[in-house]
């Protein structure tokens, strides 16, 4: 199997207030389908390597690569261009934009990608709701639905452009525990039958228990 996601020897130091070495030589690996969980105590460092992970911050030392290719020498537009295709986020909070339908909210993503045309991203939408069973919440307000709700449609919104890596940070943080249960049978649905890999950080030791595998950090470091 293949490596979607690989970093070697990755180093992150914050400047301010003095210098301070958040993460220390992670080199990790993430395969194709692959579903794992990164956990630790907070503050060590789990929530900042997943923004390296997700491009969303470059200053660091080492070398990321998703899907084959080296993300340290790629412009900001690159990048962008990186996470919207390849990579679906998936919060604690779900981000949702409250006075949109909850349709509209789907679509976002990918009209701003602008690979399709509206009604086949409309279509594509309701697709993700229909997989998520809240087809039926469409046309609601964002905020007329229930938190179970918001988190399957911020998934859906992942979804929007196929990517290959979902990346969560805490997804199930805000949920009891038959919701939390519910939002890990969708992520390893998507993982067996849509191929698609999951790296999620979570405090939930019975979610991460159930994944392929955990990856455990303390005090900047893979334990």
């Amino acid at each position: 199997m293949e490596n979607i996601l690989e970093t070697k020897s990755i180093n992150k130091y914050f400047l301010e207030p003095v210098k301070f070495h958040v993460l220390k030589n992670i080199s990790i690996q993430l395969k194709n389908k692959e579903f794992v969980s990164i956990m630790g105590k907070s503050g060590c460092g789990k929530s900042t390597l997943l923004y390296i992970l997700s491009t969303l911050d470059t200053s660091y030392e080492g070398e990321l690569f998703i899907d084959g290719q080296k993300m340290s020498n790629l412009t900001r537009d690159e990048l962008a261009k990186v996470r919207n295709e390849k990579i679906g986020f998936v919060f604690q909070f779900h981000y949702l934009l409250p006075e949109f339908t909850v349709l509209k909210n789907v679509m976002l993503p990918a009209l701003k990608l602008g690979k399709f045309d509206e009604a086949t991203i409309r279509k594509n939408a309701l697709e993700k709701l229909e997989l998520l069973n809240v087809a039926d919440q469409a046309y609601k307000k964002a905020s007329k639905i229930s938190g179970g709700q918001k988190q399957r449609v911020s998934i859906a919104r992942a979804l929007i452009n196929n990517p290959k890596i979902i990346m969560g940070d805490e997804p199930t943080g805000n949920l009891d525990s038959k919701n939390a249960e519910n939002v890990f049978n969708v992520l390893r649905e998507l993982s067996n039958q849509h191929e698609m890999s999951m790296l999620i950080v979570t405090h939930d030791i019975d979610f991460a228990k159930k994944t392929d595998r955990i990856i455990e950090m303390g005090d900047g470091l893979i334990l």
